[in-house]
Parts: C-alpha cells; sequence; structure tokens
C-alpha cells in the first residue's frame, strides 16, 4: 500500500499545475535591475579611482587604526591620506622627473651622433649594415625623432592630467573609506542578497586578493629592480642603485615595465659598438627580467590565492584589458569572489553540503 500511495503523489506533484507568475515580483526585479545599471554607468567613469582608494585603504589599514587610538577617526583620516600621499606620489614624482630628464639627453644624444655624421660613420664601419646608411636620410630622421618626441610628450601630458584627476579623486575616497570603513561595511553586509556570514567572507576574500596582489607585484618590482640592478653595475653603467630603483618602480605600472630602461641602454651600447655587453644586456632583459614578470607574478599570486598559475595570469591579463591599470586588481578580485560565489550556490543546492 505504501509503494503506490507514494508514486500516486510523486505522479501528482510531477503533473500538479504551474503556480501562477507574481507579476508585481517581476516588476520589482526589472525596476531594481535598471536601475542597478544606471548606477553602474554612473559609477563607472570613477572604478579606477574608487579602485586605488580600496587598494590603499586595504593596504594601510593597520598604520591607520593605530593613529585612530590616539587622534580620532577624523584627524586619523586626514593624516593618514596626507602620509600615504607622501609615500607614494614623492618617489613616483622624482622617479619621472629623472626619467623625463635622461629620456630628453637620450633624444640629443642621438640627434648630436646623427649631426655630427657620426651615426653614417658607424653604419660605413660596418659593411653588413652598409646599406642601411644608403637608405637613411639622417636629417630627415633627425626631424622624425624630434617629431615623435614632441608628439609622445603632448599625448603624455594630455594622459598625465587626466591621471592626476583620478590621483585626486582616489586620495579625496580615500579619506571616506578609512574614516567611514565600519558604517561602509555595515551596508554591504545589510544590502548583500547573502547572508552575513557569506557576505563576511566575500569581504574577507576581497581584502586577501588585495593584499595578494599588492604584495606579489612589490614583489616582482623588487626582484626585477635587483636583476635589473646588477647587470647594469656588471656593465659599469654609472648609478646602478638608482637604475634598479627606477626600473622596480616603472614594473609596478601595469602599461610600463623594466624593459623601458634596459631597451634603451641596450640600444645604447650597441651604438658605442659594445658588441658583447650589448647582447648580454639585451638577452639578461629579454629572458631573466621578463621571466621574473611573467613567470614568477602569476606564482606569487595563485598560490596566495590558492588558484592555478593560469587562471591568476588570465585574470590579470584580462582585467588589464577590461579597465585598464586597475584591472590588474579587479581581474583577480572578479575572479576569486565569482569562485567563492558559485561554493555558495553549490552548497545550497547540495544538502550534503550544508551539513558540513
Amino acid at each position: 500500500m505504501t509503494e503506490p500511495k507514494k508514486s500516486e503523489e510523486a505522479a501528482g506533484e510531477l503533473f500538479a499545475p504551474p503556480q501562477p507568475i507574481d507579476i508585481f515580483l517581476l516588476a520589482r526585479l526589472g525596476f531594481t535591475f535598471i536601475f542597478v545599471v544606471i548606477t553602474a554607468l554612473i559609477v563607472e567613469p570613477y572604478l579606477a579611482s574608487l579602485t586605488w582608494a580600496l587598494v590603499l585603504a586595504v593596504v594601510f589599514i593597520g598604520p591607520h587604526r593605530w593613529l585612530e587610538e590616539r587622534i580620532g577617526r577624523n584627524a586619523a583620516a586626514g593624516v593618514s591620506v596626507f602620509l600615504i600621499a607622501v609615500i607614494i606620489v614623492g618617489p613616483l614624482l622624482f622617479v619621472s622627473e629623472r626619467l623625463i630628464n635622461e629620456a630628453l639627453s637620450g633624444v640629443e644624444y642621438i640627434q648630436n651622433s646623427i649631426a655630427d655624421t657620426k651615426w653614417r660613420a658607424f653604419l660605413d664601419a660596418h659593411p653588413w649594415l652598409k646599406w642601411i646608411g644608403a637608405q637613411v636620410d639622417v636629417r630627415a630622421l633627425a626631424g622624425r625623432i624630434g617629431e615623435f618626441v614632441t608628439n609622445i610628450g603632448g599625448a603624455l601630458l594630455k594622459q598625465s592630467t587626466g591621471q592626476a584627476i583620478t590621483v585626486l579623486l582616489a586620495f579625496y575616497m580615500l579619506f571616506f573609506f578609512l574614516r567611514d570603513r565600519r558604517t561602509g561595511l555595515d551596508a554591504i553586509i545589510r544590502l548583500s542578497p547573502f547572508s552575513a556570514i557569506e557576505t563576511g567572507k566575500l569581504i574577507v576574500r576581497t581584502r586577501d586578493t588585495i593584499h595578494a596582489m599588492i604584495y606579489g607585484t612589490l614583489t616582482v618590482a623588487a626582484l626585477q629592480g635587483a636583476l635589473g640592478g646588477f647587470m647594469f653595475w656588471w656593465l659599469n653603467f654609472p648609478s646602478p642603485i638608482f637604475w634598479a630603483v627606477v626600473m622596480g618602480v616603472v614594473s609596478i605600472v601595469p602599461v610600463l615595465g623594466s624593459f623601458v630602461i634596459w631597451i634603451p641602454a641596450t640600444i645604447f651600447l650597441a651604438i658605442e659598438e659594445r658588441w658583447a655587453e650589448a647582447v648580454t644586456l639585451g638577452l639578461w632583459g629579454g629572458v631573466v627580467i621578463s621571466t621574473a614578470d611573467n613567470l614568477v607574478r602569476p606564482l606569487l599570486v595563485g598560490e596566495t590565492l590558492r588558484l592555478h598559475t593560469a587562471p591568476a595570469f588570465i585574470a590579470m591579463l584580462g582585467g588589464l584589458q577590461l579597465f585598464g591599470a586597475a584591472g590588474l586588481i579587479l581581474g583577480p578580485i572578479a575572479l576569486t569572489t565569482t569562485t567563492l560565489m558559485l561554493e555558495f550556490w553549490r552548497r545550497r543546492s547540495d544538502p550534503d553540503l550544508q551539513a558540513k
């Protein structure tokens, strides 16, 4: 009697009439989705500033808490923002100024070499390059180099203006991220569609991802700077320690890299006919220094985030392509939080996992 009864109940559930659609629920979901999209479009132009403000708040939260306990919330937030600006912006301005001066000196050196026919003599002295000398109009080349540098300078000036606005807005938002962080976290937990425990795990995962990306990037930058500085010292370049610092700093910038230093240095060695040193520096930069960025960074980040090297690498590259420089952080955050949210849904649909 029991088995037929169960079969009838199962059949009844299978062929039960569908539940009526809640039109008002669909309307609420539709309006919510529309305004979420509108809000995202409003925030999108300032996403980079918000991202870097979040990163700086997470990285410097320890010293800020120490200040907050002694001088209060408002004063601590102001002092922290000022100190962070000095720590970050000061060295970047110094390095940028030196790089611009060195670039201008390099351009002047090339133009002078072309003007006094040193470049022509260099080509004529090497028969295998002599055909280049027959094809190149050195004076026209000098003019094009000057025009190219002028155009690059204008583009950099225009881009630097936008970057300056992004940086200023980031530090402005950083003040509120530090001062009102508890209020913001409470609002996230209250508005999140996940439970408080799940939302807390998402927040912790985001924090850990930021730590992994920042400390992994700094480690790789230090390694690249040390490798480049060592080779500059070995080849008797002036100020190898300074150039090691410069290569470390530019390695942090996603769009740049240490190659903006060692490639011009290799060209300079070739122009000076120091062929063995030029080949040595070129191979060292292309094989050793570049490997530190392309291999060590995903290994460090992937191990910290408990991700395979390939997904970690794709997350960084995809993030850079989608969000620009801020994507170096947002890409891995998106990947790690997505995997965690899928784990949440998996647990909700599997009673065995819910019991664990």
